[in-house]
Order: structure tokens, then sequence, then C-alpha cells
């Protein structure tokens, strides 16, 4: 393993359901042709590289004005706001070379003090395939409302992804994507034959993806799994100065955090895991047990319906049971007679008719239980409005959650671009790294068949729209050269784990928590009495002040320790709180706010 020195210096301080089709999923990121940046003089962390200020700030903002670099150069970016950088790294880290690199995109938002200062956090948001820059620039003030602004908050986009060069990409084209992704069917049980179908898509894009690979880049596939991002993450640790991590990961970013803990034990400082990806499940490529808590969520939306009544949830009757039977009588309603959205019928409908099908429908619960505190009202509403023949709340909630593309808008960029706005993550890297961390994928169609089955049995409400995760490995012959899959047991980290877990999250169940949790002694675990994906899901202070507390002075919550969500199902949330707790207000604040606008799905 190729480990630099480390560097001691410190820093002073369309369609609109296609989004919402998870079988994009099936599509598996290739890229065109490797980087080979120029380099600079090497610069300490310290120094901010312009040679104006005001010269800088009057420029648009665009990564591919600044030159990457084997040292971390911060350069004011974003207003001024944020200071950002260019690592250059090998592609391999294995066999480094100065031919094959990538560059990374690093972005900080510095400490407000110098009192006590603390040093960096390094966040990931997950997916993989999520742009930790886009993460940061959208929600950086309340992160470190809840860290302590004697932090600094530093995150990157991991290789092959958003600003990052290469990127992971199969198609070079946005409207040849756009068309394949119209072809999905995302929900396997939508109609007979189709999981067959959905096999041999899977298999062919695979199959054409290495292909393009292979005619453009043909390494790149074989360095993008979990231990390469992990490695590139220690060197921005070594490069930033500071040679122990301090790191927040969400979802997948549990994956990436639990690698570099055994790649590196002993560089762990703090590590908070959040929404726990269970590591055997994601690394044998198993992917059995993820939605065991799915049910649960929806169990939850009858029983605070039915608690609530119809003044807040419109959808309402006298039992559980009786919402559970009305909810599964408009499924299968929508199998038969789905409904119909005019087209321009007011300002706020499609340019063309829509249909809400039953797989529509479930797509719009599977993505409505990420956040269920949000959600539920607004689904409330929309299923009354269906059931009256009303689709317009549906297509306004799902537009709401996962926005129309301007197909006019489309752009190609080249892969060796890294991309400047806001659309950074990458439905085509998730599937690249997920499948170069599992296992080959070697299912037949009925053994592929029986694994549906199984999935189905675990979640009845989730299982059918969540099978295109496996799956989108089905064809796929490149197998990475750096690997960290265990198994892992008794790891012992030089300063113990956080892990969190919400009592019961659509994607990353509680026991996933507890799981991972084994494999470090000494760790701690926080379980969030809340529902759906990550603590964010819902706001509770009582975990923020645990997260400031464990970043602050490394104070772990005792074992059995549970903290409530700070509101509950179809209230509204609290409109002040105490003024005598300026503390406590100020997380609070962060906290809802993150809660209502992070957006953390796989």
């Amino acid at each position: 393993m190729h480990i630099h020195k480390l560097d001691q210096h410190r820093p002073a301080t369309g369609r609109w359901p296609r989004s919402l089709l998870v079988a994009a999923l099936l599509s598996i990121g290739l890229l065109a042709t490797y980087a080979n940046p120029a380099k600079w003089l090497r610069a300490s962390p310290e120094v901010i590289n312009h040679s104006s200020l005001e010269d800088e700030l009057e420029k648009p903002w665009d990564w591919a004005s600044v030159s990457p670099s084997e040292d971390i150069e911060w350069h004011a970016c974003y207003g001024g706001e944020f200071d950002c950088a260019r690592l250059d790294v090998p592609l391999d880290w294995i066999d480094p070379s100065k031919e094959q690199r990538v560059v990374l995109a690093v972005l900080r938002y510095q400490a407000k003090t110098s009192v006590n200062y603390q040093g960096p956090i390094v966040v990931n948001p997950g997916g993989p395939g999520g742009s930790g820059v886009s993460f940061l620039k959208g929600h950086a003030k309340e992160l470190q409302a809840i860290v302590g602004d004697n932090h600094d908050i530093i995150s990157f986009d991991p290789r092959g992804i958003g600003a990052s060069v290469p990127r992971i990409d199969c198609w070079g084209s946005t409207k040849e994507r756009h068309d394949w992704e119209l072809l999905d069917e995302s929900v396997i049980d939508a109609y007979p034959g189709l999981l067959y179908e959905a096999y041999v898509r899977a298999q062919a894009f695979s199959e054409q993806c290495e292909r393009y690979m292979n005619t453009s880049t043909p390494d790149l596939l074989r360095h993008v799994s979990t231990a390469s991002h992990a490695r590139d993450m220690l060197e921005i640790s070594d490069r930033a100065g500071f040679p122990r991590l301090k790191y927040w990961g969400f979802s997948y970013g549990t994956i990436l955090g639990g690698t570099f803990a055994a790649m590196f034990p002993d560089r762990v400082e703090r590590l908070v895991s959040d929404g726990n990806v269970d590591y055997h499940d994601w690394f044998s490529l198993e992917q059995l047990n993820f939605i065991e808590d799915s049910d649960k969520i929806m169990e939850k939306f009858f029983t605070a319906c039915a608690q609530v009544g119809l003044e807040k949830c419109p959808f309402a009757l006298d039992s559980p049971d009786a919402i559970r039977t009305r909810y599964l009588g408009l499924l299968n309603r929508l199998r038969k007679s789905p409904v119909v959205i005019p087209a321009f019928a007011n300002g706020t409908t499609p340019a063309m008719p829509e249909l809400v099908t039953y797989a529509q429908f479930q797509l719009l619960i599977r993505s409505t239980i990420y956040k269920p505190l949000h959600g539920f009202p607004a689904l409330a509403r929309a299923m009354v409005a269906l059931e009256q023949g009303d689709g317009l709340p549906f297509y306004n909630m799902a537009n709401k959650q996962a926005p129309t593309l301007d197909f006019c808008a489309l752009n190609n960029t080249s892969p060796l671009t890294p991309v400047t706005d806001d659309e950074t993550s990458s439905w085509d890297a998730f599937p690249a790294i997920m499948c170069a961390d599992g296992e080959p994928f070697t299912d037949t169609p009925d053994e592929f068949a029986a694994y549906v089955d199984a999935l189905v049995a675990q979640s009845k409400y989730a299982g059918p729209s969540n099978v295109h995760f496996r799956l989108a490995c089905a064809g796929r012959a490149v197998r990475p050269k750096y690997r960290a899959a265990g198994p892992w047991h008794d790891i012992k980290t030089h300063f113990p784990i956080l892990f969190i877990g919400n009592v019961a999250d659509n994607v990353t169940p509680l026991q996933s928590a507890r799981n991972n949790s084994g494999k470090f002694p000494g760790s701690a675990l926080l379980v969030q009495n809340s529902y759906g994906h990550c603590s964010l899901a819902a706001p509770s202070t009582c975990t923020a002040k645990v997260v400031r507390a464990y970043f602050q002075n490394g104070t772990l919550p005792e074992a059995g320790t549970e903290c409530d969500q700070d509101y509950d199902f179809f209230q509204d949330p609290p409109a002040n709180v105490l003024a005598e707790d300026q503390d406590a207000a100020a997380l609070a604040r962060a906290v809802a706010e993150l809660s209502r606008n992070v957006d953390l799905q796989l």
C-alpha cells in the first residue's frame, strides 16, 4: 500500500416520473480519457492562492480555472464563502504512476473562530455518486452549527463524480442517457414478465458500458471501489495537515467511513457513522436485509393518521387497519385504472398528458418514506385526490421530490471537464462503485427471481421498488484492483466510532447499525426514535447535542442512549425554541433546516 509522508502543516483557520425511477441505477458508469494535469509548485496549505481577493471574486467561478496540485492549495471560490482546491492523486494507489491520475475537487468552509480550533471535519452525503461539493455548498452553515464553529468543514467529490475528473459517464450524451431511461420500469411487479426483461436489460447495459469504457479509458472501473475512495480521503487529510481524520458520513458514507476505519484504524480521530449500510450486506452483494424496516414506516403512517384524524390527515379512518385497507385498495385500483393528468389544465400540469400508474405510485411511496415526517401530510392529500380521479397533487408532490428534467437545456459535458453547477451527483457512479465493492453477480434469471421473492417478503410495501440495486451488477466483468471487503472483526480504532441509527430506516435498518458497531470494540450506538433514512430524516436537537459533544470533546453516549425527534407526525414544527437556551435554539434551527432540505436518498 502506497502512503505519502504526512504533511504536518496546519491551516491558519422531459418526463417527470423518470427522475424518480430507481432503475436509473442500472446505468453503469464509464468515462472517456484520463487527465494528465499540470503540477504546481508545492505550497503550504495555509496559503490562499490568488493575487487579489477582489479580482478573484469578480470572476465567475469555474473549477477548471484552478490547476491541479499534489498538495492542497486553497483558492477563494463561490463568492468567497468557501475555499476550493483540486488535489492530484494517483489513479492506482497500489502501483502509483505519474501518467494515470485523478483530480479531486475539494471544498472547505472555514472555522469562524480560532479559539480552541479543532481542525477540519470531512463530510460525505452518501450515494455512492453523491457530490460532496454540492452537499457542503448547500448545508455548510447548518453542519457547522451542529459540530461547532471552531471546526472547518471539508467535503469532496469522490473520484469519478461531479467536479472531480475524470468523471464516470456511461454515455457521453445526456440525450442518449435520457432516452435509455425513458424505457425503464423500476417496479419489478408492474406487469408479468417484467423481472426477466429487467434482468436482460441490466445485463445488456452493463456489457455496453464496459465496451464503451474499454475503447476510451480501460482502467477507470478497476479503480473506483471504496478502498480507492478511502485512500483518497486519507490523502486529503494528510495534505490538509492533519494526520488523523474527523469524519461524518451518511448512508453510503458509512461504508466509506467504515472502510477508512478498517484500512487505517490508527488514523481515526472522530468518526460518525449515520444511517448505516450493513458492511456484510454491501460487500457480499447479498443486499437482502436492507429494507427490513420499510414496512414499519408505512405502518407508522396508518397509525399516526388514525391518531390525528381527518383534521390533519385527510386519508384518516377510524383505525390503522381501515386505513391500511384503504391504501391497498387504491394501489390495486391504480393497477387497472391509472389516473390521467390532462395536459395544460392549469399552470402546474404537464405539457402532455401523464398517467399515475401503479408503478409511479409505488415509486412515490419509496421516495416518501426516506423523509416521512415531512412527506406524509402531502402523501395523504395526494391519495385522497387520486381516489377522486385527480392526479395533480400527486404530480406536484412527485415534481417537488424530483423536479422535471428540462430536455431543451440538456448539455453534454466532457468527462474531463469539472462540472460546475449543482447537478453533480452521478447515477452512473452508483453501480460502478457498488459492483466494484461487492462480490461478482452470478445469478441466473431464475435465481434472481428467488431473490426478488425474498426481498418482497422483507417488505411488501417497498420490496418491489428496491430490487434494482443488486440487479445493476448483472453482466459486469471488470473487477477492482483495490478492494477492502473484509470480513472485518475486532478493529480497534485510535478513537471509538459513534454509530447512529433510526428506530426504523427504510434502507439502512437499525440492525445494520448494531451489526456495524459490533465490528469496532469500544464504539457507541445512538438510537434516534424517528423514521426514515439517516438522523437528518427528522430533526432531533438531542442527537445534535450528542454529535457536538463527540466532536468537541470526545464524549460518547452511554449504552442504551436514545434521542427523540423534535416533533411528531402530522404536527406543526415548533415555532420557537426557548430564548434562554441560545445554544439549544441554534442547534434546533440547524437540524430543522437540514431535515427539511437535505436529500440523502440511496
